[in-house]
This record gives structure tokens, C-alpha cells and sequence, in this order.
């Protein structure tokens, strides 16, 4: 009896990750166990980074928010502490873009806390 394969199966899983390592520079892009090993790590950095991605969007956004506060004589510590005592609902995602995009509307929430 002869010995049975699933060529289609093992052909489809190689091609899928030739597929996902297309871009990639020289036998990364080519040979399929360098590609396989390639394609993993990458895969495990795009997991890790997009945790690492919601902590540098995070300071991003507590830097932007720091600096226009401080352009009306408070610092982002008090700034943040003045808006949980006053329960004002907004995000620091939200407070970033007033601050970039519309200071005057930025400035009345200042105001609002003062």
C-alpha cells in the first residue's frame, strides 16, 4: 500500500507562510523554514507591541495634555486631580486632541476646573 500524504494540506500551510514573509529580504522571504522562524518572531512582536503601543499612545498623550495646561498656569497633576473632583467625564485621548487641535475648547475646560 502505498504511503499517503496530504500534500494539499502541507502545500496550503507552506504557502501561507511564504505568503505572510513576502517583503521580507533575501531566503527570509524564500526558504520555508527561514521564513517559518521570520514569520513566528514577527508574529510575537506584533503581539508584544500592541500592548507596548496603548502605553506610548498613553504618555503621548499625558505630555500633550501637560503642555497646554502649563500655557495657563497649571500643572497636569493638578489639572487631572482639579477634573476627577469636579467629574468632569473626559479622557486624556479627548483632552490631548482639545489641547493639539482646539485650544479654545481646551481652555474652557481649564476654566471649568479652576
Amino acid at each position: 500500500m502505498p504511503r499517503s500524504v496530504n500534500a494539499v494540506a502541507s502545500r496550503r500551510r507552506r504557502k501561507k507562510v511564504l505568503n505572510m514573509a513576502k517583503g521580507y529580504w533575501g531566503s527570509r522571504s524564500k526558504v520555508f523554514t527561514v521564513a517559518k522562524n521570520t514569520v513566528e518572531k514577527g508574529l510575537q512582536y506584533a503581539y508584544r507591541d500592541r500592548k507596548v503601543k496603548k502605553r506610548e499612545f498613553r504618555g503621548l498623550w499625558i505630555q500633550r495634555i501637560n503642555a497646554g495646561a502649563r500655557q495657563y498656569g497649571i500643572s497636569y497633576s493638578q489639572f487631572i486631580g482639579k477634573l476627577a473632583a469636579k467629574n468632569v467625564g473626559l479622557n486624556r485621548k479627548v483632552l490631548a486632541d482639545l489641547a493639539m487641535n482646539h485650544p479654545e475648547a481646551f481652555k474652557a475646560v481649564i476654566d471649568t476646573v479652576k
